[in-house]
């Protein structure tokens, strides 16, 4: 079986869900778009496993994901980033312990569309570009063309990660462009020559071009072994422990399973060891 990007099955939650326990058949996942190919194939795997099972999943965020827990909307927060300690305590407040699951870890590969002759930046020199003190890509060595540069919405636990990482909590240009996915930075870097972004390496294919950073390319070996400076663990978020023995609890434990292990490479992220 393949699995992929747009792979698996989406549907949006309506209304406040039950949990069920040990006998709970509807699983609701909501939140980061990073998370969400790597969702998609679990649920599928697991769903033919486990016949009369039905898992949806949302991308709306990893904002909105913590949101959707606090407010009972999901059974888990798939989040790309550690919830905040305002999040956890407005948990708390609603009575939600809010417990981490590190599923995954992902490198954040910095895009450029193929036709850019250049290969490696600095992390300084990706931040100077972000800050808008370099405009152009003659600047870098490139083709004379003014830089385009692209962002995930400032919701985004991709964009909290590259701003704590990369941007050093700077504020970007005014000209940065935002967008509302990784698969949408990815569909204007790869139709965009003068354009720069960011996303996870499961939306890295031919179509766009994934330059190393300090020298080090992003990939599974070097987000594991932590030489590639932008990399981030990504997480389930369940509200409690799940029963044991109960579906959620098999679900969101996948990721430790052979199984999950080889469709968390096959997405082309970092199994957790």
């Amino acid at each position: 079986m393949k699995y992929g990007v747009v792979g698996g099955i989406v549907a949006l939650s309506v209304g406040v869900i039950h949990l069920f326990a040990s006998q709970q058949t509807t699983i609701v996942l909501d939140g980061s778009t990073t998370v969400g190919p790597l969702a998609k194939a679990f649920a599928e795997h697991f769903m033919q496993q486990h016949p009369g099972v039905k898992i949806t999943v949302s991308e709306s965020g990893s904002g909105n994901g913590a949101k959707s827990l606090i407010n009972g909307t999901c059974h888990i927060a798939t989040m790309s980033r550690a919830m905040k300690p305002e999040e956890v305590a407005a948990a708390a407040e609603k009575g939600v312990k809010a417990v981490a699951h590190v599923v995954a870890i992902d490198a954040l590969p910095v895009l450029v569309h193929p036709s850019n002759p250049l290969t490696n930046l600095t992390l300084a020199q990706v931040k100077d570009i972000y800050l808008g003190k370099i405009t152009n890509w003659k600047e870098l060595g490139g083709p004379d063309v003014r830089i385009v540069k692209i962002s995930r919405d400032t919701n985004s636990g991709t964009y909290e990660c590259f701003e704590e990482l990369v941007m050093k909590k700077e504020k970007m240009a005014d000209d940065v462009e935002y967008v509302g996915s990784n698969g949408a930075v990815r569909q204007r870097v790869m139709t965009t020559p003068a354009a720069i972004g960011y996303a996870g390496l499961a939306f890295v294919d031919k179509k766009v071009k994934a330059i190393s950073i300090n020298g080090v390319a992003p990939c599974a070996e070097t987000a594991r072994n932590k030489t590639y400076p932008i990399a981030r663990p990504l997480y389930m978020y369940t509200n409690g422990e799940p029963p044991q023995g109960s579906l959620l609890e098999q679900f969101v434990n996948f990721y430790k399973t052979a199984k999950g292990r080889e469709i968390t490479e096959a997405i082309g992220f970092v199994p957790v060891n």
